[in-house]
């Protein structure tokens, strides 16, 4: 059996080995990733680790775990039960895909993920893994999503642990299956061999990934709190104040700016403009040369991979709310060596912007990133020192949020471009000790956030040298 993978180069590579037909047989599958090297290679290490096996689930598997089942959504605009994708569980400060219905018909308890929880992606994406703590308790997901519950509290956080490990996780996408779209079943995982590692050292990982989610909930909450002291300061109504269902509206010629597109000039950016001009002490726009220094976007071009070591991490704007993205490559520093000077290094306090598809995600680099390669499909903004936190405030509120969709253009695969962010309104108020408070509050929010990533590889550092001893 053989197993390709392709680069961005069109290259392929190939690993192969060979398998008795009885484990064929017995597995009752024939596709060629469940018995790939690298799975094989992961199972080899964990049964050469000091300690005995157990699977991950089942009867006798350290934890059970459970899906929920498909059910039709009643959306609403708004309403008090947020759903959640799985692609949120890996997000820092986690945002929910839209709003249900009461009368849904389907048990909306059941869908709700418990503290403590691991949660997997089990359709398309598979391997993501992430943790329930506050940000997420109690909150309704979707059925696309494994919840797996540990037999013993200390074991939760290091399952995570071994999820998120690059041998456990290589072990759980050998149970995929599906031509197009990919799966897998909690079944699954009662074939993922864990090591039993001694208690003490399951508390010891377990407590560095609680600690690292309650460093994000802290994170979190200065965000919120920061976000709300801007709300406060500007006399913002909330979000669906501007929002005001309206059939049709008029624009003045004068104002077309060479759009023609209807969401350009929806109404709710007139207002938001109006409230702000009446409520800040001045507004400005994101090219003000006393809001940021550059405004980039690198262009396009051919990516050349390399083994990991021996290149520079670059990752796609596709986990940028995650805090260490699971897709991250190598990119060659011999072949992009320019690119990756110039256009293509993200630093500490950037603020990064998506710009296709998926538009307005607002990121602040944690001081982990720093250094790191992203793709072009990100605008990178380089706020001036005094304004880094309270513009990422104002650009990830709903407000900016707003301001910034509306520049979108595209029928179906949507974009914008970095003159449109830097024609963003950027209000600067009246009350300079209160927007020094929300500037700190956003960088101390950052700095919890790189905090947070060093407890967690301290987890997956004693998960490597200490238990499955992969070097």
């Amino acid at each position: 059996m053989n197993d390709t993978t392709q680069t961005a180069t069109r290259t392929a590579t190939v690993k192969w080995c060979s398998v008795p037909c009885e484990e064929a047989r017995a597995s009752m599958r024939l596709e060629a990733s469940v018995f790939g090297i690298d799975g094989r290679h992961a199972r080899i290490a964990v049964a050469n680790c000091p300690f005995p096996s157990k699977v991950l689930a089942g009867k006798d598997g350290l934890g059970s775990a459970y899906v929920c089942g498909r059910f039709k959504r009643v959306w609403l605009g708004k309403s008090d039960l947020p759903i959640y994708q799985p692609s949120a569980i890996t997000d820092i400060k986690p945002e929910p895909d839209g709003y249900l219905s009461e009368v849904t018909q389907t048990d909306l308890n059941a869908l709700r993920v418990r503290k403590g929880q691991i949660l997997l992606s089990c359709s398309g994406t598979i391997g993501k893994v992430g943790y329930v703590a506050e940000a997420l308790k109690d909150q309704i997901f979707s059925h696309d999503l494994i919840r797996l519950d540990a037999r013993v509290p200390h074991d939760a956080g290091y399952l995570y642990a071994y999820l998120r490990s690059r041998t456990g996780n290589t072990i759980l996408q050998t149970g995929k299956y599906g031509a197009v779209i990919q799966h897998i079943e909690p079944a699954h995982l009662a074939d993922i061999p864990v090591p039993n590692a001694p208690d003490a050292i399951k508390t010891k990982i377990h407590n560095l990934v609680v600690d690292s989610y309650a460093r994000r909930d802290e994170s979190n909450a200065l965000i919120d709190e920061a976000t709300a002291l801007l709300v406060k300061e500007l006399k913002l109504p909330p979000i669906e104040h501007f929002q005001k269902s309206r059939v049709a509206f008029s624009t003045d010629s004068k104002e077309l700016a060479g759009r023609f597109d209807a969401s350009y000039h929806i109404p709710a950016v007139r207002f938001i403009t109006a409230h702000l001009r009446k409520h800040a002490a001045e507004v400005t726009t994101i090219s003000d040369v006393r809001t940021s220094k550059n405004i980039f976007l690198p262009g396009r071009f051919k990516r050349i991979y390399v083994e990991e070591g021996q290149g520079r991490i670059f990752f796609s704007g596709k986990d940028i709310g995650a805090l260490d993205p699971s897709d991250k490559k190598y990119l060659s520093f011999a072949r992009h060596g320019n690119r990756i000077r110039n256009d293509l290094t993200i630093r500490h306090n950037m603020i990064l912007v998506t710009c296709s598809g998926s538009i307005g995600r607002v990121v602040l680099v944690p001081l982990h990133w720093d250094g790191w390669t992203m793709t072009h499909d990100i605008i990178r903004l380089v706020p001036n020192e005094e304004t880094t936190g309270f513009l990422y405030i104002w650009l990830q509120s709903d407000y900016g949020k707003l301001l910034v969709t509306a520049k979108a253009y595209g029928a179906v695969v949507q974009h914008i471009e970095k003159e449109h962010i830097a024609q963003i309104l950027f209000p600067l108020l009246e009350n300079q000790s209160a927007q020094t408070e929300i500037n700190t509050l956003a960088l101390r929010a950052n700095a919890l956030r790189h905090e947070a990533w060093q407890l967690e590889q301290g987890a997956l550092k004693i998960m490597n040298d200490e238990v499955i001893c992969a070097k």
